[in-house]
């Protein structure tokens, strides 16, 4: 990766969803506001600062760039593209998660 681009994999449970009722959602279903979406970071550029691999990162799916790499559909983004970061790393000093 170059610069602060991160290579990210969508959550496999990221397309349908449930309700607190309990119905089921489809990806497909078209939602009044937009809805953010987690992948976890597979790669990221030596130019990125406050994001690792092996993190979740929160980010706008519209704003995103897919790329095939061993039939494997992964996500190119800038790290400012990047609404939050969970990371694991940080363990019982925070949260664990920065906004």
């Amino acid at each position: 990766m170059l610069h602060d681009r991160i290579l990210c994999e969508l959550d496999v449970d990221a397309g349908e969803r449930r309700s607190s009722g309990g119905i089921v959602i489809p990806a497909t279903a078209a939602m009044g506001a937009r809805r953010l979406a987690w992948a976890r970071v597979a790669a990221v550029g030596p130019h990125a600062r406050s994001v690792e691999a092996g993190d979740r990162v929160l980010f706008d799916p519209e704003d995103k760039a897919e790329v095939e790499v061993n039939a494997e559909v992964y996500v190119v983004m800038r790290e400012r593209d990047v609404h939050a970061v969970a990371a694991d790393r940080l363990g019982d000093e925070s949260a664990g998660l920065y906004l």
